[in-house]
């Protein structure tokens, strides 16, 4: 991991990560759909072997933000394509398949602004962020959450939907993907869960991009912890459908997420009683949620291995 993130080595995998996914995937790994709203357009841009980036765009003033742009070509020939102007990255992380774009666009596009965390090291970043804090671009409004967990300064981007009179839109990198939640690289349980309970407090209409397409994977774990939960079968039924078409699975809602997501129902007695809160002192709930959430990642991280 170290030699990924502090190193030209993770530089040069993900750069040879692009050259066979380009090649493998001449269209993209998945066939999605955008959005539409009130005067702004989500659209997902499938990139690498499973990663998705976003342009996010005020349709009537034709400006656009790009969200973790990992392959520049791929963000750029949407960006064409919409006939928009980028003026600003949003990087959850510093990931190269979440950065590795920042570059090259924000060389073509001089007036765009690359907006994540200072205590993240992104690359070529000119507006850093803390907790909280809101970049707006024409009618988008887009607040900045502190996720540490992933990384020590993972944010997650929340689109306020009250401008166009629809539902918030959660992009959220590696934090929370469909059914699942990323590794936790730098930081405890504790910081993972305090940072899922960041998600949780939001509206249950609040729609979910993720940083990854994992859908599948991840309710097949979500069954085997919680086999008798009908939302997940629910879902996964939909799921299996649109992957047999390489259709896109996001977005999914927070609501829907609540309902089946393991690592969003620590807090459930089934889940508790199934899984078991691992070794250790369980002293309050907050630290048992915590135990909970570490030895689920776990046992996700041996069922992936499988």
């Amino acid at each position: 991991y170290s030699l990924y993130t502090r190193t030209w080595l993770g530089y040069l995998f993900y750069r040879q990560q692009l050259r066979r996914a380009r090649n493998r995937y001449p269209k993209g790994h998945s066939r999605t759909q955008p959005r539409l709203f009130n005067g702004v357009k989500v659209l997902p841009i499938p990139v690498l072997s499973d990663n998705y980036s976003y342009l996010i765009i005020d349709t009537q003033a034709r400006l656009a933000v790009a969200v973790d742009p990992s392959d520049p070509q791929a963000v750029q020939a949407s960006i064409e394509k919409e006939g928009v102007t980028l003026v600003a990255i949003l990087c959850t992380h510093k990931h190269w398949d979440h950065s590795g774009g920042n570059r090259d666009l924000s060389r073509r596009h001089q007036d765009c602004r690359v907006y994540g965390s200072p205590q993240d090291g992104i690359p070529y970043l000119t507006h850093p962020l803390c907790h909280q804090d809101v970049v707006s671009v024409g009618r988008l409004q887009i607040r900045a959450l502190a996720t540490p967990g992933h990384t020590q300064g993972h944010l997650v981007y929340l689109l306020d939907g009250e401008p166009y009179k629809g539902p918030s839109c959660l992009f959220s990198g590696d934090l929370l993907f469909l059914s699942g939640c990323g590794r936790t690289f730098e930081g405890t349980a504790e910081t993972m869960l305090s940072s899922l309970d960041t998600v949780l407090g939001l509206e249950d209409d609040t729609l979910l991009w993720p940083g990854h397409e994992y859908a599948e994977e991840n309710l097949g774990f979500a069954g085997v912890v919680e086999p008798e939960n009908l939302a997940r079968e629910r879902k996964m039924q939909w799921v299996q459908r649109q992957r047999m078409e390489r259709k896109s699975t996001c977005p999914s809602t927070l609501g829907e997420e609540r309902s089946y997501n393991p690592f969003l129902r620590t807090h459930c007695l089934v889940l508790q009683e199934t899984v078991g809160p691992g070794p250790g002192p369980a002293e309050d709930d907050g630290c048992s949620r915590a135990q909970l959430l570490e030895k689920l990642r776990r046992l996700k991280d041996l069922h992936k291995s499988k």
